[in-house]
């Protein structure tokens, strides 16, 4: 791997899901499922698995759940020490209810009044935040919590800039956040917030809408409701991006069909910004692009936090540096996700590289 610690900030929330495939109806009152999750963390869950050195970067409140939270995962190897505790605000919840067939996952957010919503950009010290780091991970979705949280997510990127650390930042848009600004819609706050993020980027990520979401770039003949996707249109749609934000060396795209929600076919594309080149992963066995057949998903959440991962692993490795190589890990990565519940990707490097080869078989390993 290269020198230096990669981190992320971002919020961290309290995961409440009712077990299997049960609706919020039939579990509450009743047992649920408790973990952690949120998109920057989950990238730093995930490198933590891959044995890199990470850090993750937040604001919480200081109290026993947070605590637990550090805990667990500074047990799985990542650096916790940079979290800013404070005796400001609440940590957020999100309720995950999992979908079946024809009905679709659905998300309820509880995240008003949480410490990063709350706190100014002023209340971090990001210099000493991002000591020591190579690369910097933030996404959409933190800075759609409030206006400090946008702000603190922009002053985070321009620290990083500064000190000539890369950035890699998920455009995220999540519609059911965004309402910081009355009057303002919210794909328009999105798009003008986000500009000034991505503008200090290296490596902009995004799923099968996001830039149309965000900044009004359409992939032609895609019609994302009906999981019907022009895969050879999205290197128009990175092309755009690369053009709009020149910084940029990379754009990848997570490339996902929905079948139902027990059913994805999934895959991804890298563009290459100075050679004005995509590379698309999987392949098969002529080339063309055969995304991975996941049926039987155990839990989508985190699918595309654990390719950005898988990305940001392979671009920041030796071995699978390449374009194509670290496309091709961060498809095998993600589509692995799928397969374990919770937010976080427990797939270890033995298992992504033996997806990589081809095996997909699912024998038991003796």
């Amino acid at each position: 791997m290269k020198k230096g610690c990669i981190a992320a900030f971002g919020e961290v929330m309290l995961r409440l899901c009712p077990p299997g495939k049960k609706r919020f109806a039939q579990s509450f009152p009743g047992s649920i499922e408790a973990t952690f999750g949120g998109g920057e963390a989950n990238v730093c869950a995930s490198l933590a698995m891959l044995g890199a050195d990470c850090r993750y970067l937040t604001a919480l409140p200081d109290n026993p759940v947070t605590r637990a939270f550090a805990v667990q995962l500074r047990g799985m190897g990542c650096d916790v020490s940079r979290i800013h505790f404070s005796s400001t605000g609440r940590m957020g919840v999100y309720y995950a209810e999992h979908g079946s067939n024809m009905r679709g996952s659905n998300v309820v957010y509880d995240r008003d009044h949480s410490t990063i919503s709350l706190l100014a950009p002023e209340a971090y010290d990001f210099d000493a935040m991002l000591e020591d780091v190579s690369h910097l991970h933030v996404t959409g979705i933190t800075p759609a919590l409030s206006e400090n949280a946008y702000l603190s997510t922009l002053a985070a990127v321009k620290a990083a800039s500064r000190k000539g650390v890369a950035v890699s930042v998920d455009l995220n848009y999540r519609k059911k956040l965004w309402n910081w600004e009355p009057g303002t819609a919210k794909n328009i706050l999105a798009g003008r917030c986000m500009a000034e993020i991505v503008s200090f980027a290296d490596i902009i990520i995004g799923n099968e809408e996001d830039a149309a979401d965000v900044f009004g770039i359409h992939a032609a003949d895609t019609s994302i409701d009906s999981g019907k996707l022009n895969i050879a249109s999205y290197k128009e749609v990175a092309s755009a991006l690369s053009a709009r934000f020149p910084k940029a060396k990379f754009v990848a795209v997570t490339l996902r069909e929905s079948i139902s929600a027990d059913h994805n076919n999934w895959g991804g594309m890298l563009y290459d910004c100075a050679a004005q080149t995509a590379h698309f992963a999987p392949l098969d066995a002529n080339a063309a692009y055969a995304p991975y057949q996941i049926s039987d998903i155990v839990d989508r959440f985190g699918g595309g936090d654990s390719f950005c991962a898988g990305l940001i692993y392979a671009l920041n490795s030796e071995k699978y540096a390449s374009p194509a190589d670290a496309i091709r890990f961060a498809a095998a990565a993600s589509a692995l996700k799928h397969t374990i519940l919770g937010d976080y990707n427990y797939s270890s490097l033995s298992e992504i590289e033996t997806l990589m080869k081809g095996s997909a078989s699912g024998r038991v390993q003796r």
